[in-house]
């Protein structure tokens, strides 16, 4: 089944088809039976009318029994017996949706969020519970005695007994857990109170006592399952980007042999084999031109915004893509050696790293559980010495132990990071990690990446003036003959302007040059500078030559244009006196033409996804916070390795997947909001430590010299819960 929509893309998406793309990526089915599971990924797919097209489209493929679209994982599972991704593909993308290619085997078996539904669950268990025995409890308070008291009791133990036992599992496995590795983790007193006032209560109620505080034990269970809930959905991350990584990569390879053709998994290339890599294909492994020429499209490793020519002698990289022409590739490198693999392998190593960062009441708990299991254990000692009566020190000891219960403490960081959450939301940001936000409150640099991050990553004509009017159908008519993404621009551009295209002959596209064709006996040409034979002029643009066969080539100018609100995100980045950066795979003419016009002084063109990560390291060891704001796969490493991230919804699975916080929207002005916000939830986070502390300063000493029942210290303790709550409801 579809998911719904939850964000707006950006401008890449005019009506709702997506930019073009060219097919990424051949699969080879093999499934048992002939059966064949392909998993795309679509990553420009945004919205329910999406959905609706691809879907219908696949399905009306011959050969295909089902296609289903998962819209948060922007991915589409196709039933199809016998075809492969390379044929299934082109049926997406002539719709106007990219399509990448994701190896099946790479995935999780299953993305379900199986934790968050169990503590949903038990939440509701306790709910109910605690509203059934609250019930019972009035007739009790109303002025029930002995028989009937004691019924009620009764009752009210067959019901609180297998909900605490249920309930309060995860408390009880993560105490004993912490147990078994000779630590006390802020488990262990919860999971303590929750017997001690269960096993009171069973005591009073054999004995015929007038209390028990059955209650007590399922209201304490409903609020740290609720504090529970909101701490897990706010570290909840979708899934690995290490995962998504070795999902991309190419899993079959056609290795050329005396026979033929023979497609061999990825893992069993060696070096000095010869691959054959057709058009549209993505590069299996590393290796070097050997024979053909064709157009490289770069972007996804290096976030070149450009394809480059390719020919004989030319070094390619796992994970490329091939444009145009076929290409005989001899290997240097596959598998876990390729430069992908070793990509991923650094992404899995900077999230482990990322582990470290714990929240701040995980690290109260350090303190907190000792001094909580002290005091509950004098409180015992004091009062069986001063009475030698050990029920009365029970209940104190357990009074103790609940008024203390770290609720409140559990709830200061998510419930305030669950209302940060709610704003950034409204505001076009998805946080992904609890930890995020108090990662961003810490950051004094900013380090960008270009194409698709500051810039829509789409090449736009800067104008149609250099083009004569009669000369424009012939331009139209060689552009849409093409998959180029200056072409693509130029056929968009002339579209718009009403533009009816020629009737060429003898249209064909020359591998890694351009395309021609032939008009009124004239040859026409569009392509390359040196294939047109045209100066290349000022490098800090793209741009594309025109040739209608007499007089000089014409100069079509393309720009990126800047992703909205990038201008007045880095001013006000930089009059917060943070330190901007801007880090880019693409030539160093355009990157610096972009640093210009953005303000931002300090950039580096032609880096590579490894020194991007290093770029990082290099700030952290200045003692610099970074955070990193990248989209594509040549991202995700230093995405990764940043203090905290963010990405675009436009960018790659493994971008978004490494990311700490999702910009849905297309404006990138939230993304400095983002940081001035982090610092007011970090005010928040503290006012509730110290509503926290207040209120044990308070309630503490009340419970140990035997003031309070176990009734009355949850009662308690679930208002220090509800107190922290509304502290952190004022940053809505």
């Amino acid at each position: 089944m579809s998911d719904a929509a939850l964000h707006d893309h950006d401008g890449r998406l005019s009506a709702c088809p997506a930019c073009d793309a060219a097919p990424l990526a051949q699969r080879i089915a093999g499934a048992k039976g002939g059966q064949a599971e392909v998993i795309l990924s679509l990553p420009t797919i945004h919205c329910a009318t999406c959905i609706t097209d691809v879907e219908r489209v696949l399905n009306r493929h011959p050969g295909v029994r089902e296609a289903r679209v998962n819209l948060t994982l922007r991915r589409v599972t196709v039933d199809a017996p016998g075809l492969t991704a390379e044929e299934l593909i082109p049926v997406v993308e002539s719709i106007g949706y990219e399509a990448h290619e994701l190896d099946p085997a790479a995935l999780s078996a299953s993305a379900a969020d199986r934790q968050g539904r169990d503590i949903l669950m038990r939440i509701g268990v306790a709910g109910f519970a605690m509203m059934n025995i609250m019930i019972l409890s009035v007739a009790v308070w109303s002025g029930a005695e002995d028989a009937t008291r004691d019924m009620f009791h009764w009752i009210s133990g067959a019901i609180a007994l297998p909900t605490v036992a249920f309930a309060g599992q995860p408390f009880f496995s993560s105490a004993w857990r912490a147990l078994r590795h000779g630590r006390l983790g802020m488990d262990v007193p919860i999971s303590l109170a929750l017997v001690l006032a269960s096993a009171i209560s069973v005591y009073e109620t054999l004995h015929s006592g007038h209390h028990a505080y059955f209650d007590a034990a399922v209201m304490l269970c409903f609020f740290l399952l609720i504090g529970r809930y909101l701490d897990y959905r706010t570290r909840a991350v979708a899934r690995s980007a290490a995962e998504e990584l070795t999902a991309l990569e190419v899993p079959r390879a056609f290795r050329i042999t005396p026979t033929g053709d023979e497609p061999v998994p990825v893992a069993e290339l060696r070096p000095g084999d010869l691959i054959r890599i057709r058009p549209g294909a993505r590069i299996p492994a590393d290796g070097e031109i050997a024979e053909g020429s064709s157009e490289i499209d770069r972007s996804l490793l290096t976030g070149e915004s450009i394809p480059v020519a390719a020919g004989p002698g030319l070094a390619l990289s796992a994970g490329e893509v091939n444009l145009t022409g076929p290409l005989v590739m001899r290997v240097t490198a596959a598998g876990r050696d390729s430069s992908l693999a070793r990509l991923t392998a650094l992404v899995a190593a900077a999230e482990s790293a990322r582990g470290h960062y714990t929240g701040l009441a995980d690290r109260a708990s350090r303190l907190y559980s000792p001094l909580v299991h002290l005091l509950a254990f004098c409180s015992f000692l004091g009062w069986y010495l001063a009475t030698r009566d050990p029920r009365l020190a029970v209940n104190v000891a357990a009074a103790v132990l609940i008024i203390t219960c770290p609720c409140a403490l559990g709830l200061a960081v998510p419930a305030v990071i669950t209302a940060a959450s709610g704003r950034l939301f409204r505001r076009g940001m998805l946080i992904k990690d609890g930890t995020a936000l108090e990662r961003l409150a810490e950051v004094d640099a900013v380090v960008f990446d270009k194409t698709g991050t500051l810039t829509m990553g789409v090449p736009q004509l800067v104008s149609l003036d250099p083009i004569p009017m009669d000369a424009r159908p012939l331009a139209l008519a060689l552009a849409q003959g093409s998959s180029h993404p200056l072409s693509q621009a130029l056929t968009q551009a002339l579209r718009e302007a009403g533009t009816e295209p020629a009737a060429l002959a003898d249209l064909r596209e020359v591998p890694g040059h351009g395309i021609a064709g032939t008009w009124q006996g004239r040859a026409v040409r569009l392509g390359r500078a040196d294939w047109l034979g045209a100066e290349h002029g000022d490098a800090t643009l793209s741009a594309s030559w025109l040739s209608l066969g007499q007089g000089a080539p014409i100069r079509l100018e393309f720009s990126d244009r800047l992703r909205p609100g990038a201008e007045a995100c880095v001013e006000r980045l930089l009059g917060s006196g943070r330190r901007v950066l801007l880090l880019s795979g693409d030539a160093a003419p355009v990157v610096c033409d972009l640093a210009r016009r953005l303000g931002i002084a300090e950039w580096r063109a032609g880096v590579t996804p490894l020194e991007k990560a290093q770029a990082l390291r290099d700030l952290g060891a200045q003692g610099l916070h970074a955070l990193m704001v990248g989209d594509g796969l040549n991202d995700t490493a230093a995405l990764a390795e940043a203090h905290v991230s963010i990405s675009p919804a436009s960018a790659l699975d493994a971008a978004r997947t490494a990311s700490d916080i999702v910009l849905m929207g297309s404006d990138l002005v939230p993304v400095a909001e983002a940081l001035d916000l982090a610092r007011s939830a970090r005010r928040r986070i503290k006012e509730n430590f110290a509503i926290s502390l207040g209120y044990n300063v308070v309630a503490v000493p009340f419970a140990i010299a035997g003031f309070a029942t176990p009734l009355m210290a949850a009662l308690a303790m679930s208002l220090s819960s509800i107190s922290v709550t509304l502290n952190a409801l004022r940053l809505r």
